[in-house]
């Protein structure tokens, strides 16, 4: 009869997996700090579990991104246009606090601002989140003491959203939790944290993933439909939701997630929709008039062309593109030899919205940086990611500086920022083509090399699948169920 001890040893979790043991870059980077653990190494036995080491770590390189916009919040924003730019340390926050009417008390939405904007052009929760942080701005001083107020109290706020982000994303994957130093450490993350709000809805939806991943799917949905109350591109995420619940025939669970961020959605929205329905539209149709702009494709296009396209064929191209890379990606999903990762199509349905829309500008990264995390945790391809981001951050701003200055000497000319977005394009184009390659050959995706399925799955997580499109060639996979032929509804080469 076994002892106690052997039947606890049998039941007990899998230890969590080290990059160091399994990434060569991760290995190399940890000879910085004295080499990779040992294999009888006690890990999170102490107080300095993963999580709370890479929280800390998060908070720090959120710190030296603070110390990076130091020059900027000791005058740049305030007395020089082009040494914001010089310095990279420019911040839509400051400028904010006195453009959109803060400074002098006046309540988003519901009163116009002076000059042609209006009406605040952001989303509801984000606008409340603007709000609450002139609240705890002294309303004393000079107008340049209370903007450098505004901003330290939202990075305080914001610092807030990134441990959130890194806590939450390295409690997605159990087994996997030192994939978090990915977000603590990416270095584009620190640099753009705080030019903008994106981290409220970035820290919303990695904590949607996260209870997607423990099940919970009203959770879920509450989550994520408050992040799109901060955010348009959250609501993105259940397209390929809607593709991996229809492949496993988790139907419930899907309606109960959309219930879920219908609602909250709406309990943020509705209030201003009733009361000040033209603030509240501000954000749509400033989205919908603005220009082709900085970052993306178009912006090339238009500058190289003597008769560049309008805003509104922009409009309509752009959204054509992004439906057919939506159905790209479901077919993908489809028709997979293993049904793909939440996490994986995650990232590629916000990374094709990033690669078509009109603009980037830099802190949309942000978007980007937990999906990659979960996606495709692997350090060599995030950082060649990440560097090209870098290079896109300097690029912008320099390009900026020139525009400002009209000096070569001090900027980048047009031609050099072309350059940098194309580096920014093909560094995202890169990152997909790994992930798409971990879905068509899933024995190559690492979070699946220790023999598991889709540990931000949730209840897809080892579910069988019961709708899969039929592939020439394609093989079955044990963990992702028996395929069902396309119309047939039995398995392929089954008998009738």
């Amino acid at each position: 009869m076994p002892s106690a001890e052997s039947m606890q040893a049998s039941v007990r979790k899998p230890d969590p997996v080290r990059p160091t043991s399994e990434d060569e870059v991760a290995a190399a980077g940890s000879e910085l700090i004295g080499g990779p653990a040992g294999r009888h190494a006690l890990l999170g036995t102490s107080w300095w579990t993963p999580v709370r080491v890479i929280a800390l770590v998060a908070i720090g390189m959120f710190a030296l991104g603070l110390v990076q916009k130091a020059p900027c919040y000791n005058g740049a924003w305030f007395f020089g246009a082009s040494s914001q730019y010089t310095h990279a340390c420019y911040s839509d926050i400051p400028h904010l606090y006195q453009g959109r009417g803060f400074v002098d008390g006046l309540v988003p939405y519901f009163d116009k601002l002076p000059g042609d904007m209006e009406y605040l052009e952001y989303p509801v929760l984000t606008g409340v989140f603007m709000e609450v942080a002139s609240w705890l701005t002294p309303g004393s001083g000079s107008i340049q003491y209370q903007e450098q107020w505004y901003w330290m109290v939202n990075a305080g706020m914001l610092m807030v959203c990134a441990a959130v982000i890194a806590v939450c994303v390295t409690r997605t994957h159990a087994r996997r939790p030192w994939d978090g130093l990915l977000i603590a450490l990416a270095p584009a993350f620190a640099l753009t944290a705080t030019i903008n709000w994106d981290l409220l809805a970035v820290a919303l939806t990695a904590a949607a993933m996260l209870m997607w991943s423990r099940g919970r799917s009203l959770a879920f949905g509450v989550l994520l439909g408050l992040a799109t109350a901060a955010k348009l591109y959250p609501f993105l995420l259940l397209g390929p939701l809607l593709v991996l619940c229809w492949r496993a025939g988790k139907w419930r669970e899907y309606g109960t997630a959309l219930a879920g961020a219908a609602v909250a959605w709406l309990v943020v929205n509705v209030p201003v929709m009733l009361f000040a329905f033209d603030g509240w539209s501000k954000f749509y149709t400033f989205s919908q008039e603005r220009g082709v702009d900085f970052g993306s494709f178009w912006l090339i296009l238009a500058q190289n062309s003597d008769d560049p396209l309008s805003t509104e064929t922009v409009n309509t191209v752009a959204m054509l593109l992004m439906l057919l890379s939506s159905g790209v990606i479901a077919a993908l999903a489809l028709a997979a030899p293993r049904r793909p990762r939440f996490a994986q199509l995650a990232f590629l349905i916000v990374a094709a919205f990033i690669l078509t829309n009109k603009v980037y500008s830099p802190q949309y990264v942000l978007w980007l940086v937990p999906l990659a995390v979960l996606a495709r945790p692997k350090w060599r391809d995030f950082l060649i990611w990440q560097a090209c981001e870098v290079a896109y951050f300097l690029g912008i701003w320099m390009y900026l500086a020139y525009t400002t200055s009209g000096d070569a000497h001090k900027g980048l000319p047009t031609d050099g920022y072309h350059w940098v977005i194309g580096v920014h394009l093909l560094g995202t184009l890169y990152l997909c083509v790994m992930v798409v390659r971990d879905i068509l050959l899933p024995d190559r995706d690492p979070v699946r090399r220790d023999g598991g399925d889709d540990p931000s799955g949730g209840v897809l997580d080892g579910a069988e699948d019961v709708f899969v499109l039929s592939t020439a060639g394609g093989r079955k996979d044990h963990l992702a169920g028996p395929q069902v032929e396309w119309g047939t509804g039995r398995e392929p080469g089954s008998s009738l």
